[in-house]
């Protein structure tokens, strides 16, 4: 029995999900790949990006990911974690943000 729900080594069969649905597969792949590619934004902008983001929608396969990703680019261990508080900042404050939406109902439902 595994330890745990995610196992690492199924990141390494993600290209295999183009077995089950080969055109959506490989125009994701493609998509993916293309989104990656230098640009306006470094490749390690870009990692450091990704990181984050896979930290805020809680992906362990991401995490793994990018967190090597951004070794082999030089990214040192301040900037991954500031790029984490970065994203858990902006999770944080979407939350917060809704409660205005709490605060207003309760307001028009109280009187």
């Amino acid at each position: 029995m595994a330890d745990s729900y995610y196992d690492p080594k199924d990141l390494r069969k993600f290209g295999k999900i183009t077995e089950w649905s080969e055109e959506l597969g490989t125009k994701f792949f493609d998509y993916y790949g293309k989104v990656f590619e230098e640009g306006a934004l470094s490749s390690r902008e870009k990692s450091l990006i990704a990181l984050a983001v896979s930290h805020v929608v809680k992906c362990p396969y991401c995490i793994d990911a990018y967190t090597k990703d951004g070794l082999q680019k030089g990214i040192t261990k301040e900037e991954m974690m500031e790029a984490v508080h970065v994203g858990a900042a902006i999770e944080s404050g979407a939350t917060l943000v809704h409660g205005v939406q709490m605060m207003n109902k309760y307001n028009k439902l109280s009187m």
